[in-house]
């Protein structure tokens, strides 16, 4: 699936237009790769967590040139999916006791 297609599936879904769901696509994503940039970790409970973690420093190896280069410390993004993501995915459906629906916040006018 693409962001195209996760966009007009949650336009679709919600009633909300597509171009409302990108917005907020966008500003998710550009959110969590500032959080991430500036060292700070993002948890959405239920989902997952979004952390920067450290490499330490090694040396690696020039294979044109042969000679071996020291390849400093530095951060990496990496996503960590919470259980209920793991137990959703293995079992290929939403897992027992879980209600993602909103049918709960409607409000009567």
């Amino acid at each position: 699936m693409r962001k195209a297609d996760l966009v007009a599936l949650i336009a679709d879904k919600s009633g909300v237009p597509k171009v409302d769901v990108l917005v907020s696509m966008e500003m998710f994503f550009k959110e969590v790769k500032n959080s991430l940039a500036q060292g700070e970790n993002v948890y959405i409970r239920g989902f997952g967590s979004f952390v920067v973690k450290k490499r330490a420093k090694k040396i690696g190896r020039h294979i044109k040139k042969n000679v071996a280069i020291e390849i400093p410390e530095h951060f990496i993004p990496s996503f960590k999916p919470a259980k209920v993501f793991v137990d959703h995915v293995k079992l290929g459906k939403e897992p027992e006791g879980v209600d993602y629906d909103d049918d709960d916040t409607e409000t009567e006018d």
